[in-house]
């Protein structure tokens, strides 16, 4: 019997809401008793393994282990990245108090940007949930909910990190323990003051910030981390990404991914350059720094942006993204279905080499880079889908995919801003069921969940504007009904909305003739009439009236189809992209 598991970073999303709930006076009422939060410290977590008596972090004895943290890159006082959001592990060691227990303290948080961040676990058993405010400086005070996953039985595919150990006064145990980043929207363009944390016993709050906005960048190049499987192994070898631009400007930064790991992954340096041919660069490839130094370790979970660069990226052009790998990595997240060759080097640096001599592999897949974002520009286009959006069956290295035929319209128009494309899309990714598990080395790479996938792979997007969602195909063919596949599109216009995103839904292409699509058709076909019907989403994309065939509406036309009868080929792909009103992807007033 199937049922979905609504994970608590979803029901977190339904639940935010921005309502000025009180008058100036009261919020410098509030303000005026916040402290940071490490004074408010109220509760152990972190016990050192040889001296498990030293913490009780959910009132039965049991603790996080300061070992596992240590080999996950959580040190104390460690800056981490995770969902664009900068946190800061707690400045203490094993044993003394390195968490609050929420209880409506007044926390003194100071930022402008687009959300809350809050590392959070929960220890009743289950979900933790509970409503507090934000004050900004301007006397205004927001209303925010705040859900924490269980730090033992919560989900896998949300959280932040998992540790493969509990330490307890009778021994360790071999169960995972599990942190979580759960962010919450505040008010645009003003700036925070404080918070008041929820009343919520079981809810633990271990850092908190103001997640800055991503003004003065756009996305111009994004993938979405789809699994964790064994890779090379890779020791001293140097990765050559070849990604494709959409919009073009004067700076660009990277951003890689560590999402899924149990341990840091170190980049020794990196470079990027645009693409002569293969593994060519047109031109001496430029370094890039992490925070003013050469290169930088990314621990389990965590993310890394690269300092702006003054390099001048072509629009609609190949970059190579250079990066090199000085010790060994045998497993990491991936983008597996790229359907573009990359390149990997014999041993040594070989990220300034302007030349292909040294990189003699093919590599198919796009291992931890996530993001190439440009300065300037309007902001982004978000894509989150499966395979057709992936790419599949389009022609390899040729950039034929429907948001790389979208990203071309979109720069030789003048309707509309010239929006960068950012393909979020997996092959055999699902709306309301994870494929990957969330945590592990796997041979799947079919992701986590639209749902589980949505806060990174949308919401924490440069300067996402608009998203469309083109999703369901893989649920109906795998025996999901209907009804949970609505619901779950349903969640996912809501979440979108309550951060000021416009919100745009495709159907689901004709498929018959494939063998479980064509048991699905009156599924596929339900769910098709509720997104042209429900008035959920702020518009549609009809892709289903696109590709089908008027002589048989249930299957795709001959002429776009790739011949598998459920993947359009390069014909189909730009048909759906040609198809597309691009004043639907205008982003409305107020958006972030």
């Amino acid at each position: 019997m199937r049922r979905r598991v609504r994970s608590s970073t979803v029901v977190l999303a339904l639940f935010a809401s921005l309502v000025w709930v009180t008058s100036a006076g009261a919020a410098t009422r509030t303000g005026a008793e916040s402290l940071p939060l490490d004074r408010l410290f109220d509760n152990t977590a972190v016990s050192d393994d040889a001296r498990p008596g030293e913490a009780d972090f959910d009132g039965t004895g049991a603790s996080l282990s300061a070992q596992d943290l240590t080999a996950a890159g959580w040190t104390p006082g460690r800056a981490l990245t995770v969902q664009g959001a900068r946190l800061t592990w707690p400045h203490t060691r094993a044993g003394e108090p390195d968490n609050v227990r929420a209880d409506g303290q007044s926390v003194r948080v100071r930022g402008r940007g687009d959300a809350l961040a809050f590392l959070v676990a929960g220890t009743d058993g289950g979900d933790v949930s509970g409503a507090g405010t934000v004050s900004y400086t301007n006397g205004q005070v927001s209303a925010y909910r705040l859900t924490a996953p269980d730090w033992r039985t919560g989900p896998l595919a949300t959280k932040a990190v998992a540790l493969p150990h509990l330490n307890t006064p009778d021994g360790q145990l071999a169960e995972k323990a599990r942190l979580y980043v759960v962010t919450v929207p505040i008010a645009a363009g003003h700036e925070v003051a404080s918070v008041r944390l929820p009343s919520a016993a079981g809810l633990h709050v271990f850092a908190l910030s103001v997640r800055a906005d991503t003004r003065g960048w756009t996305g111009s190049w994004a993938a979405s981390t789809s699994g964790y499987p064994a890779v090379g192994p890779w020791t001293d070898r140097t990765l050559r990404l070849v990604v494709h631009t959409s919009v073009g400007g004067p700076r660009v930064r990277l951003r890689f991914d560590n999402t899924f790991a149990a341990a840091p992954v170190r980049i020794g340096s990196a470079t990027v350059a645009v693409q002569a041919a293969g593994a060519g660069a047109r031109e001496v490839p430029v370094r890039l720094s992490f925070r003013g130094t050469e290169g930088v370790e990314i621990p389990a979970g965590a993310q890394a942006f690269s300092d702006p660069l003054d390099f001048d990226v072509p629009v609609d052009a190949n970059l190579l993204v250079s990066f090199h790998l000085p010790a060994t990595v045998a497993a990491a997240p991936v983008h597996r279905q790229a359907l573009q060759r990359s390149y990997v080097s014999e041993p040594g640096d070989h990220t300034a080499d302007g030349s292909p001599a040294a990189y003699t592999s093919v590599l198919t897949g796009w291992p931890l880079l996530t993001g190439v974002d440009v300065g300037g520009g309007p902001g982004s286009v978000v894509l989150l889908g499966d395979s057709i959006t992936d790419g599949d069956k389009s022609t390899q290295d040729a950039n034929r995919r429907w948001p790389n035929v979208l990203a071309t319209r979109l720069l030789g128009q003048h309707v509309v801003p010239h929006y960068g494309v950012l393909n979020q899309g997996i092959s055999a990714n699902r709306v309301i069921a994870d494929r990957y598990p969330g945590d592990g080395v796997s041979t799947d790479t079919g992701g986590v969940s639209a749902l589980h996938r949505f806060d990174r792979d949308v919401l924490a997007q440069t300067s996402a504007r608009t998203a469309v969602v083109f999703q369901g195909v893989n649920d109906v063919r795998w025996g999901a009904t209907a009804p949970e596949v609505i619901d779950g599109l349903r969640e996912i216009a809501d979440r979108g909305h309550e951060r000021g995103l416009r919100m745009l839904a495709a159907t689901i292409a004709p498929c018959e003739g494939e063998a479980l699509c064509t048991a699905a058709d009156a599924e596929r076909s339900a769910v098709n009439a509720w997104i042209r019907n429900s008035g959920v989403f702020d518009g549609v994309l009809d892709f289903d009236a696109v590709l089908r065939d008027p002589g048989h509406p249930a299957r795709m036309l001959p002429g776009y189809d790739s011949g598998d009868h459920l993947h359009p080929g390069d014909a189909g792909l730009a048909a759906l992209a040609e198809s597309v009103d691009l004043r639907l992807l205008s982003a409305p007033l107020g958006a972030r």
